[in-house]
């Protein structure tokens, strides 16, 4: 069992800076690979960035790329979320997930591969 909790999320203004954070309860963390999810109102949750559970594989949705930096410290069970250049469109409610990863390599694309979920934490990005 894993426990997530997410922080780090406030209101900024365009071309601000946040950094989130998924602390994570339970000992078998490294065996899982997380994924920022985030969520618009009217919109679909869409996965933003995934890391691999030993943080050697990451991906990017291409809205977010150079601008968003996942990162993960096993050691302190939590996985980061830097996020540069905020626009607009990044406001979402952002939430954090894991799943059990096998491959050292593998972080899963859909929603539905994911077991554990934190309660989320809401971005506001005003113009």
């Amino acid at each position: 069992q894993v426990q997530l909790v997410e922080s780090g999320g406030g209101s900024v203004q365009a071309g601000g800076s946040l950094r989130l954070s998924c602390a994570a309860s339970g000992r078998t963390f490294s065996s899982y690979a997380v994924g920022w999810f985030r969520q618009a109102p009217g919109k679909e949750r869409e996965l933003a960035a995934g890391i691999s559970r030993t943080g050697g594989s990451t991906y990017y949705t291409d809205s977010v790329k150079g601008r968003f930096t996942i990162s993960r410290d096993n050691a302190k069970n939590t996985v980061y979320l830097q996020m540069n250049s905020l626009k607009p469109e990044d406001t979402a409610l952002y939430y954090c997930a894991g799943h059990r990863a096998y491959s050292s390599t593998w972080v899963a694309f859909s929603v539905l591969d994911y077991d554990y979920w934190g309660q989320g934490t809401q971005v506001t990005v005003s113009s």
